[in-house]
């Protein structure tokens, strides 16, 4: 079953150095990243710049179309060309589906600012004792929401590219 993790960093740096970590990891076999993007949040930057990780992603990747959307919906900006606009509440009611409820998107909302940055995560099969190891020197805090297989099952369809 595949996790949807959101780690929020104090620095427009922080989730470049944590990708770095997690490079590593999936070398080791430590843990799978079945898809990533990182929003970077410069201070003095009037939006986030967002990025799609594709380099370090498995088959099945859920591509822009999910990313596009998810930091639409979060940060009222496009991502892809994909433009949020009249749509914003059907979008948002099409991610409650797939565990992402307002309580979530008001988290992120909330946490990732000006000056900080975010690493998205859909991953699976960490050794978590040896990844937390790993990770343990980084400053981060976890904002995540488990998909159940229903919810995995239904986010790849929908998304899968």
């Amino acid at each position: 079953m595949a996790n949807l993790i959101v780690l929020k960093f104090p620095t427009a740096e922080g989730a470049e150095t944590m990708l770095s970590t997690l490079e590593n990891l999936q070398k080791q076999q430590l843990i799978q990243v079945q898809d990533a993007a990182i929003v970077s949040w410069p201070a003095g930057a009037k939006k986030p710049k967002t990025r799609q990780l594709s380099n370090m992603t498995a088959a099945g990747a859920l591509g822009g179309a999910f990313w596009g959307m998810l930091f639409g919906l979060l940060f009222f900006v496009p991502f892809f060309g994909l433009a949020v606009g009249a749509a914003f509440g059907a979008i948002a009611g099409h991610y409650a589906k797939y565990g992402i409820d307002e309580n979530f998107i008001n988290q992120v909302r909330e946490k990732v600012t000006e000056g900080t940055s975010a690493l998205f995560l859909l991953t699976s099969g960490a050794v978590v004792d040896r990844v937390a190891e790993a990770v343990k020197g980084q400053k981060f805090e976890i904002i995540q929401t488990n998909l159940s297989r229903e919810q995995e099952d239904q986010l790849r369809k929908d998304f899968g590219e």
